[in-house]
């Protein structure tokens, strides 16, 4: 399968890169950098921020999907760059044709007003007693600028007329790769507190060509004392 990943250095985005090329996926990989990447794929240096169009839709021309683990290395000091990215990840993609989109947000944003949510539910259909009452609260304070970033970049791609999948993890950890995750379409995980970055990288790569995947929204969480 030729896939195309964006952000391909970042935290999520170098496990959906490292997955992809083991499994023997054909890989077009974007970064700001992206010489630190190792393995058998086109390399492409493109800042989403002030990317070249052109560049971007050389990059997702005839790839079967696009994956995106875009976001910023700093959420309290970078918001904005997620929506502005995947914005110009969408015009690319348009461009080019291609359909399939996959993309990376969080578990509180479904609690987050946006132009295109305006008045969503005050609580996750997912989250237990402690999200709902604490855990949101302190998540919304220490990192509200860059939830509402995510809440818009999740209107573009639902507005995309893409067949788009969004995925929402909680907190993310550096643990590894098990595949021993829990999933729920439509809401958060009831009691999945924390999943790794390579859970998550696994389960984006592998709803690709999953139908039942198209135009969702996923939670996703480690079982319960999933490692760190």
């Amino acid at each position: 399968m030729k896939l195309t990943i964006f952000a391909a250095t970042g935290g999520i985005g170098r496990q959906i890169f490292e997955q992809a090329v083991a499994a023997g996926h054909e890989v077009t990989a974007v970064a700001r950098d992206p010489r630190s990447l190792a393995g058998e794929a086109r390399l492409i240096a493109a800042d989403l921020t002030a990317a070249d169009p052109a560049v971007l839709a050389s990059a997702v021309a005839k790839s079967d999907a696009v994956l995106s683990g875009l976001g910023p290395r700093k959420p309290r000091t970078e918001a904005g760059i997620t929506s502005r990215g995947t914005e110009a990840i969408l015009t690319a993609m348009r461009t080019a044709g291609v359909r399939r989109l996959v993309v990376v947000s969080a578990a509180p944003v479904g609690t987050v007003p946006s132009p295109g949510r305006p008045n969503p539910p005050k609580h996750d259909p997912g989250d237990g007693f402690f999200m709902r009452h604490l855990g949101s609260r302190f998540a919304h304070a220490m990192l509200g600028a860059h939830f509402a970033d995510l809440a818009v970049m999740e209107d573009l791609v639902r507005e995309s007329g893409l067949d788009w999948t969004i995925s929402r993890p909680p907190q993310l950890t550096d643990g590894p790769l098990t595949g021993d995750y829990r999933t729920a379409y439509g809401r958060n995980i009831r009691g999945g507190t924390r999943v790794s970055r390579a859970n998550v990288a696994h389960h984006m790569l592998a709803v690709i060509d999953q139908p039942s995947a198209i135009n969702k929204i996923i939670g996703i969480a480690d079982q319960r004392g999933g490692a760190r």
